[in-house]
């Protein structure tokens, strides 16, 4: 009986002992059953020799691991941040094709690639600049752009800053004939809504529905046609990219229409291409035609060479007498001008981009010309309808214009001239600075000029910007007796009408019985 007692004790004893061994920790959640149960598992599997000098970090490494498991529940795994992201696209930027040293050699010979660590070294002297970490960066991504398309020229145009992103801004040009067409099934069918007929069965319909309506006359504006590929403001193909090492997007071409309402609003750019414009006058197009619109005006007001260093061909006579020159060359005789005087003078820079008329192009072209089919057809109409008169022509400053006959705004000089240093004037730069387009910049040192653009894209427009007024709402109809509204008449001139329609009456009878009486008189007398 006393052994059966104590063998009942030992058990109960040890029941309890293992619940105690069971009792989870306040700190960690763990037990100690349960660790000891791992640890001798870990020990029987490993057979570490000398195990009672480490068993205390055997317990520890247990102790970690089964720690380690339990934190993910408590705290979600952190995403990837932004400056993570961009910077395992960056890093393509980095890597290197595999090919022959041999083909890689022709390449660079070959290649259109522009020298931006030049670039960024003398941008640097000037006080202007993206710096130099970032200009690495840019120089690789134009590789890239290099690698993938069949361009013929490239280079930095510039970086327009924007509230959400900012733009960098590739200008290039493609091989003869490996530029792809692009807008001309929209643009055909854009004309053909605008203004010819689209079927004849259509058109009947229309006429039929419309016929017992009253018809606008209003007429809208001729449509300017835009300027094709590789003349006027689509002469050369923009690329933009947000950070250096994402994808470069081609920009569209830009319409005259485009241009004229890019003129008359002001728009912070946001960073994204398919974001709408929102303005008055409304803008036709999104940002990427915004964007396009204002790096063809920029361009053409701020793109400037030392003068010399581009010349005219000497051919086509005939062009020559008519001022419509869009082509030049480069001079090989040229030798430089001196920094200093090209710092005092503006006589010595000249535009080498053409000036966008009024009418949004480069070119200008008449609106009033119709087609021979429109004059057979309207002959008649031209007999009866005088023609109005022939539009003077538009003409703006040829190529090659010196700076010095740029017109100011508002008091503001257009230029302003420097040189990059006063202490040693003998590696100095001559650096050129846009008061109209703040951000554009232009250094030269002998043979040695480039153009860049750093800003926000936005024109200086004075002490203030006064948006446009809102144009005059056009009547509905033609004010007349015939649709004015008369007033009620009085009781008076109701009575007074009454009698005299009633005396009228009268009269009218008196006239045909007289007239029914002399007839039947001239029967008696036959």
């Amino acid at each position: 009986m006393a052994e059966g007692a104590l063998n009942n004790q030992r058990e109960h004893t040890a029941i309890c002992f293992k619940a105690f061994m069971l009792k989870n920790s306040t700190k960690s959640n763990l037990n100690l059953y349960d660790h000891l149960s791992r640890l001798l598992t870990k020990v029987m599997d490993e057979r570490p020799e000398n195990v009672v000098d480490i068993i205390e970090d055997m317990s520890r490494e247990v102790k970690q691991e089964f720690l380690q498991d339990k934190q993910s529940t408590l705290r979600d795994m952190p995403l990837a941040t932004a400056a993570q992201l961009l910077a395992e696209q960056q890093r393509l930027l980095f890597s290197r094709r595999g090919g022959d040293d041999g083909e890689q050699e022709e390449e660079l010979v070959e290649t259109p690639l522009p020298n931006v660590s030049e670039l960024g070294f003398f941008l640097e002297q000037a006080g202007v600049g993206l710096g130099r970490e970032e200009m690495l960066m840019v120089f690789l991504a134009l590789k890239q752009l290099v690698d993938s398309q069949p361009l013929v020229r490239c280079r930095l145009w510039g970086k327009i800053l924007g509230t959400g992103g900012n733009y960098l801004v590739a200008e290039c040009e493609y091989r003869e004939g490996e530029e792809e067409e692009e807008g001309n099934e929209e643009t055909v069918e854009d004309e053909e809504r605008d203004g010819e007929p689209r079927d004849d069965d259509e058109e009947a319909d229309v006429v039929e529905v419309i016929d017992t309506l009253p018809r606008s006359t209003f007429k809208p504006p001729p449509v300017v046609p835009k300027e094709d590929n590789r003349t006027g403001v689509n002469k050369f193909t923009y690329f933009v990219c947000r950070e250096p090492g994402l994808p470069w997007v081609k920009l569209p071409t830009v319409t005259p229409t485009q241009i004229t309402a890019a003129r008359h609003i002001r728009k912070f750019f946001t960073g994204r291409l398919d974001a709408p414009i929102i303005s008055y006058p409304p803008f036709p197009g999104n940002e990427a035609n915004y964007l396009r619109a204002q790096i063809a005006r920029i361009s053409a007001g701020t793109q400037v060479s030392p003068l010399g260093f581009y010349q005219f061909a000497e051919e086509e006579g005939e062009e020559e007498e008519e001022g419509a020159r869009d082509s030049f060359e480069e001079n090989s005789d040229f030798e430089g001008i001196p920094v200093p005087e090209m710092a005092e003078s503006l006589s010595t820079w000249v535009h080498h981009v053409q000036h966008i008329l009024q009418q949004g192009r480069c070119v200008w072209v008449n609106l009033a010309d119709k087609p021979e089919d429109d004059f057979e057809e309207e002959g008649d109409e031209e007999e009866k309808e005088e023609e109005p008169d022939e539009p003077d022509p538009e003409v703006g400053p040829p190529l090659l214009t010196p700076l010095s006959e740029d017109a100011e705004t508002t008091n503001t000089p257009p230029w302003s001239s420097k040189m990059s240093s006063t202490l040693i004037s003998q590696f100095a730069l001559a650096v050129l600075r846009s008061n109209l387009w703040p951000g554009a910049y232009t250094y030269a040192s002998g043979k040695k000029f480039e153009n860049i653009y750093i800003g926000w894209g936005l024109k200086f427009v004075g002490e203030g910007y006064i948006p446009t007024i809102p144009t005059i709402p056009q009547r509905e109809y033609q004010s007349g007796p015939e649709i004015t509204e008369s007033l009620d008449p009085s009781l008076e001139e109701e009575q007074a009408l009454k009698a005299t329609l009633e005396e009228q009456r009268a009269a009218q009878e008196e006239t045909e019985a007289l007239g029914e009486d002399e007839e039947e008189e001239e029967e008696e007398d036959d």
